[in-house]
């Protein structure tokens, strides 16, 4: 899954097949059995989320992540995401860095409250 293709003239063409949604600024773990790392959600769906952070981890590995979601959901979740993209600092990019993670094992009614907190927002 390819999600940051370009077009011609070098503009990223937006492929994701769920809406997403801002989120307010959470801490999030991610824990790979050896060490806990913590960047900031920026955004979130049903399927994935954006994790702001200067030390991306490389796509492909997966972590047990530990996410406090707001209101009205009001749940932590713990599940396991993959890395899909990432994208480092640079010092004049618009684009903060950080790295897209995909829920790989994420319940299905924790789906199901994301989505539709997504779509209230976004309304």
């Amino acid at each position: 899954m390819d999600n940051n293709d370009t077009s011609e003239n070098g503009v990223q063409l937006n492929k994701r097949k769920n809406l997403r949604s801002p989120i307010l600024t959470l801490r999030v773990k991610l824990d790979d059995g050896q060490k806990a790392f913590f960047g900031y959600a920026k955004n979130i769906s049903a399927t994935g989320m954006f994790i702001a952070s200067v030390n991306p981890k490389e796509p492909g590995q997966a972590y047990q992540v530990e996410i406090p979601l707001p209101a009205p959901i009001y749940k932590t979740i713990q599940c396991t995401c993959q890395v899909i993209w990432m994208r480092q600092f640079e010092k004049k990019s618009p684009h903060e860095p950080g790295m897209g993670l995909k829920f790989v094992d994420l319940p299905h009614d924790v789906a199901g409250d994301i989505e539709n907190w997504v779509h209230e927002v976004n309304q």
